[in-house]
């Protein structure tokens, strides 16, 4: 069972240097938060019903890799979570759920409840955010091997739409930029670490159509169109939940 679960914060950001927006004629991405059963025990779900047309690059243990998608989901676990078979695990959750098709499913011993999204310019973010061991991404082994086991959840999740058509190398383009935005979140905060050991991301854009107006973008870095609306939009939903988390547990 879950308890104390944050409150998700309010669509417009308040985290300093970017302020997320409301969309203005687009209609915003319908997550919801559903719950499944487990031995006795309820444990949220965030699900997102994208429909056909997509495709996503994605980190995630279902769905991972560079796929159309269907659906997402971010599923709460115990934070001693020690399933032999997650990939299996995430299957079987999504089939309790009713799902079919292509989808993206993550795992995070972070009350899903208490997410937090962000908009820029058509760009839409949900991130679900922990802190319990922040690393350094790159540490040599006497480092690694002196981390203690995490002290809470320790997972960063994001989810990011794109309205737009994007090439394979756009793609893999725009999780860099927004793994790059999200430490530059964490370092605003002053987390001393890059992300998590376990953070996953997954981006989603329609697929191209025939029409000239779908021809996809060939790039998505931090100073493109469509890429820097990535990064402010990741930027603001990771601080959001950073400095939530930071006041909860420092």
């Amino acid at each position: 069972m879950i308890s104390n679960r944050p409150t998700p914060c309010p669509w417009v950001g308040r985290f300093p240097g970017v302020r997320g927006r409301r969309l203005g004629g687009m209609e915003a991405i319908r997550i919801r938060l559903v719950d499944r059963v487990e031995a006795g025990w309820r444990w949220p779900v965030l699900h997102w019903e994208a429909g056909p047309g997509r495709r996503a690059i994605s980190s995630a243990p279902l769905g991972g890799g560079l796929r159309p998608l269907n659906w997402w989901l971010n599923c709460t676990v115990s934070t001693r979570y020690d399933h032999p078979d997650p990939r299996e695990h995430l299957n079987e959750i999504a089939a309790g759920l009713g799902l079919t098709g292509p989808g993206c499913a993550m795992l995070t011993a972070v009350d899903v409840a208490g997410h937090w999204r962000a908009e820029d310019g058509g760009v839409q973010v949900v991130a679900t955010v922990g802190l319990g061991l922040p690393v350094p991404a790159a540490a040599d082994a006497a480092r690694i091997a002196s981390e203690q086991p995490s002290t809470g959840p320790g997972t960063i999740n994001l989810l990011a739409v794109l309205p737009v058509p994007l090439g394979d190398a756009a793609l893999v383009n725009t999780v860099v930029t927004a793994t790059e935005s999200k430490t530059q979140a964490l370092a605003a905060a002053g987390i001393e670490g890059t992300g998590t050991a376990s953070d996953a991301v997954c981006i989603v854009c329609p697929i191209a159509g025939a029409s000239p107006s779908h021809v996809p973008e060939l790039y998505a870095g931090p100073r493109s169109t469509w890429g820097s609306r990535l990064a402010r939009a990741v930027f603001s939903a990771v601080g959001e939940g950073t400095a939530h988390w930071c006041h909860h547990h420092r």
